[in-house]
């Protein structure tokens, strides 16, 4: 237990609910009396820029917010050119876990194929089709719980916290929404793979 500690980046473009994500892994890691650090860089202050937020959780006191080139156990994407982009963090047993569904926000956007072909050249790589489970969980906006659920077993917290965090984050706008977003969340945790 005193050597628990998790290095994620996540990211994505505005409005996709990297922030969401970033505070339910946040109140998660607090619910079980961990330390976190974290570090949000936003490219436009609209929806469609560049968003990532660096987390760093640990059983012992951390010394920077920033997480170094190659040391990265996991980067949670939800849009899979913008995963691409933090590859250098990525330490070679971390785990890519992206979403399929494309964000298309600039004219030179390169080709989907193009794209998951050198996301599959990394060894312990996840494709998920998110904005798919998102739907099906009833709640089309949800497909960064859906994320939240599939990266789960990889960010040494319990599901138990998760689902905690997810309650407290969502709890001001209603049950049914705490419930859909719980739905993708468990979604997510149960994809194949």
């Amino acid at each position: 237990m005193n050597n628990r500690k998790t290095d994620i980046i996540l990211a994505g473009v505005g409005g996709q609910g990297i922030l969401s994500i970033a505070a339910a892994i946040g109140l998660a890691a607090v619910h079980e009396n961990l330390s976190l650090k974290q570090s949000e860089v936003h490219g436009m202050s609209q929806r469609g820029g560049a968003v990532q937020s660096h987390l760093r959780l640990s059983a012992t006191e951390i010394a920077s917010d920033l997480i170094p080139l190659g040391q990265a156990d996991l980067i949670i994407s939800l849009e899979p050119m913008e995963a691409l982009r933090y590859l250098p963090f990525l330490a070679s047993s971390g785990w890519l876990i992206t979403n399929t569904g494309t964000f298309i926000n600039i004219p030179d956007y390169p080709k989907e194929s193009a794209i998951f072909e050198e996301i599959r050249k990394i060894p312990h790589h996840m494709l998920v089709p998110a904005s798919n489970l998102a739907k099906d969980a009833g709640n089309p906006k949800s497909s960064n719980m859906v994320m939240l659920g599939a990266a789960f077993p990889f960010l040494n917290l319990s599901k138990e916290s998760l689902i905690f965090a997810i309650r407290k984050l969502f709890h001001s706008k209603g049950e049914e929404l705490v419930q859909s977003n719980i739905s993708a969340f468990e979604m997510g945790a149960v994809y194949k793979r």
